[in-house]
């Protein structure tokens, strides 16, 4: 058996020139199927693998995506965080359904060129941020100089950046109106509020509760998002109060989870003396006990746009902005 021949090699065996193997391989160019099917049966047979590197040197494209996770807001968060491996979990599978790799990056944004200088890398041919973080001055900027860029996130008015994401605000609106129907009216918000996202969220809760009448409220506590750091700001918080919520919200689901972790220390049932909901929709939700109630941002319906729109931007076409519908999942907490 022959190894590993290059190109112009596998030409003479299967009789063709060089360039019908090239079109053959690459699935592009008029080569006829039977001819196609041979060459591709040949190469396999001889182990033949193409220089990518070559290739993309000549074509100057990878094939390859970038998604950034810009950090600017909480340091402490890692990509082994459930939303974080969630949306790229379902942004691969788009991507691989389409012929694309997926190359993941955590950011600590320390200028204002962290997006240039990862496009210009030469290493993806367009790039998906997830999360505004507080960097939206950034992300606006480099998109009157980079077209290939698609954002999940919030949106806000005159933005020029294409962003695909849940209607934060209605989201927050839902969360209320259910804590409300449960019979609530001592309700806090807790979580991050820095950004778009979560702020549009605590603004919808603010909202639904003056539509509602409710006067006191919400109470609002800033806290870290990842895991350990929202239970200990939690525990802190929660326990320093003189008179606790009967009903709170979580900026994320991981928030909310740590919020059911707190209060259980704390000697508090849930969703008996509070009852407490979350917004993501993450699968995690369903696993605590008691289940999670959540606002689900239909993840993955995001990443299906995400990647759609992005591939479209990347073959020049203009794209704009896309708000999902997010839905109320009842379970066990409320």
């Amino acid at each position: 058996m022959i190894k590993g021949p290059n190109l112009k090699r596998l030409a003479e065996l299967a009789g063709v020139t060089p360039g019908t193997v090239s079109r053959a391989l690459s699935g592009t160019g008029r080569v006829s199927d039977q001819t196609r099917q041979r060459i591709i049966a040949l190469a396999e047979s001889l182990e033949y693998q193409p220089n990518l590197l070559a290739r993309t040197m000549r074509t100057r494209q990878t094939h390859t995506v970038g998604m950034l996770v810009p950090l600017g807001h909480d340091t402490l968060q890692h990509l082994s965080d459930p939303f974080f491996n969630t949306m790229s979990g379902f942004v691969a599978d788009e991507l691989a359904e389409r012929g694309y790799d997926l190359l993941i990056s955590r950011v600590i944004p320390r200028d204002n060129r962290w997006i240039e200088n990862y496009a210009n890398s030469g290493r993806v041919d367009g790039v998906l941020i997830i999360g505004q973080s507080n960097q939206l001055a950034v992300i606006e900027a480099t998109s009157l100089r980079y077209r290939p860029m698609v954002v999940w996130g919030g949106q806000v008015s005159g933005q020029n950046h294409c962003a695909i994401g849940s209607d934060n605000r209605a989201g927050g609106m839902m969360a209320a109106r259910h804590l409300l129907e449960r019979g609530c009216r001592n309700i806090a918000f807790l979580g991050p509020v820095d950004g778009p996202e979560f702020g549009a969220r605590l603004d919808g809760v603010r909202y639904a509760l003056a539509l509602a009448g409710v006067s006191q409220g919400p109470q609002v506590f800033s806290t870290h998002y990842e895991p350990a750091a929202a239970f200990e700001d939690a525990l802190r918080m929660l326990g320093g109060l003189a008179q606790m919520p009967d009903g709170i919200i979580g900026a994320s689901d991981v928030t909310a989870i740590s919020v059911i972790r707190a209060l259980a220390r704390l000697g508090k049932s849930v969703p008996g003396e509070v009852k407490v909901i979350g917004y993501d929709g993450l699968p995690l939700g369903e696993l605590v006990s008691p289940a999670l109630t959540t606002i689900d941002q239909q993840l993955r319906l995001g990443a299906r746009l995400m990647v759609e729109t992005l591939l479209r931007r990347m073959a020049g076409e203009a794209t704009g902005s896309k708000l999902i519908e997010p839905r109320l999942v009842c379970r066990e907490s409320t």
